[in-house]
């Protein structure tokens, strides 16, 4: 038996209404791919434009007839809409179109259950789940009028049954939220540890369907899966690399975002894209054959903004280089607050090497390179923290015993090792501590 939460919406009519205000404009043509992806079978699309909503209804009593007539002619089990429904339009919809009604974000939230694999996956789809559904209790519940009463019974005396289903509910989200601190609190160690070892995080990030999973699988021989299907990898996945040039690093593979990504996932996925705010580094992968890149772009930078990653230093890939017309695997450097610019072709292959040292340069930069001195039986816990971070790229002992350690290494760990060492780094530096004056973290908050 299929589960209910995962099952396909079957035979359907879609619904798209263009509405004038930007913030309201949803793409038909992503709604039939959200569709597709889910399961759904297209019978009919029906369109119109509205100034503002119908409060009742979304849509028009005309076009309501329209969609009825729809679902008698084509067997459709469900109406999908490419906006955001309220409760109430839901309910009065499937009484007038005798038909399941799903707005778009339920239809995201099935795709994203559908995809769901690990436990932490699971978790967080089941919250964003829960959060959408707070609002909506009432749908399709028929007992909800009966109370519970007397003594002995549960929920006490006068307590309605959607008053305990609301409870049960707000019990489920705490527990959950519970679930997903721990696992959130194991991934941040895990990236403490990355980070003491001086191994920097290249998160993949970029518009759902960009070729992001291929483009990782070609970089770190990872099998992650892959599909001509929006959001074909929900899961973040993490792989150790090692770039020419530069050294380890680990790259994170994480879920697509598309327009108008909503709230409720964003916040439940809220410790899966840590990982993409505490990266050194973005690789925005972006459709170069995409007609509507721009617009991808930009929706993927409100995405970011949104999770705190805005400021990460990025490269901007444009990938399926080979389906554009004239444009071969090249890059360009950044500067004055432009991202580098890459074109490959993750099918191909081509313009991955350029990518690589992309990378290389854009880490190298948060690196520093200087040099230390050692007076003779000093310094012994700040030399052995060095060598454990492969800090030290030579070392030279003079005549009096005094040791000279040539740096490079991470503005963070520079940090942390000064202030683990009561000073001793900047001490040995001279009493310069170019780290502190990077003005890219805030040094006291760094222990």
């Amino acid at each position: 038996m299929q589960d209910p939460l995962t099952e396909s919406p079957g035979i359907s009519v879609l619904v798209h209404v263009e509405l004038p205000r930007e913030e309201s404009r949803e793409d038909l043509a992503e709604l039939e791919r959200l569709a597709e992806t889910s399961g759904a079978q297209a019978a009919q699309i029906i369109t119109c434009s509205r100034d503002v909503p119908d409060a009742a209804y979304f849509i028009g009593t005309g076009k309501v007839e329209e969609v009825k007539a729809a679902v008698l002619a084509t067997g459709a089990s469900t109406v999908i809409f490419n906006s955001r429904l309220s409760p109430a339009q839901e309910r009065n919809l499937e009484r007038a179109v005798g038909a399941r009604v799903m707005d778009r974000i339920a239809l995201i939230l099935l795709i994203f259950a559908q995809r769901a694999r690990t436990y932490e996956g699971k978790l967080q789809v089941e919250l964003a789940r829960l959060q959408y559904e707070q609002a909506r209790l009432v749908r399709g519940w028929t007992h909800l009028e009966r109370q519970k009463g007397g003594f002995g019974l549960r929920g006490g005396p006068g307590e309605t049954q959607i008053e305990l289903d609301r409870r049960a509910l707000r019990e489920r989200v705490t527990q959950l939220k519970e679930e997903l601190e721990a696992v959130s609190r194991r991934r941040g160690q895990n990236r403490s540890l990355r980070l003491k070892r001086g191994v920097p995080t290249v998160s993949f990030v970029g518009y759902t369907n960009a070729g992001k999973s291929t483009l990782f699988n070609r970089l770190t021989q990872a099998h992650v899966y892959v599909a001509d299907q929006l959001f074909a990898t929900l899961d973040p996945t993490l792989r150790n690399v090692e770039i020419p040039g530069f050294g380890g690093a680990v790259f994170a593979d994480t879920v697509g975002f598309i327009r108008h990504l909503p709230h409720d996932l964003i916040a439940a996925f809220h410790s899966t894209l840590e990982e993409t705010a505490g990266a050194a580094l973005l690789l925005h992968v972006v459709d170069a054959s995409d007609p509507r890149r721009d617009e991808n772009i930009e929706s993927v930078d409100k995405v970011l903004e949104q999770v705190g990653a805005g400021g990460v230093p990025r490269i901007m890939v444009f990938n399926k280089c080979d389906l554009v017309e004239g444009r071969k695997p090249e890059a360009a450097e950044g500067g004055g607050g432009v991202a580098p610019k890459v074109w490959v072709s993750a099918r191909t292959g081509e313009g991955l090497d350029s990518l690589l040292e992309a990378c290389g340069r854009m880490l190298s930069r948060e690196k520093l390179d200087f040099a230390v001195k050692i007076d003779p039986g000093r310094g012994g816990r700040l030399r052995a923290m060095l060598y454990a971070l492969d800090a030290v790229k030579s070392e030279s002992v003079a005549d009096d015993g005094t040791l000279t350690l040539e740096l490079s290494l991470s503005k963070e760990d520079a940090a942390r090792t000064d202030s683990a060492t009561g000073g001793q780094l900047a001490e040995a530096a001279g009493g310069e501590a170019p780290w502190k004056d990077s003005g890219q973290f805030d040094f006291d908050s760094v222990q």
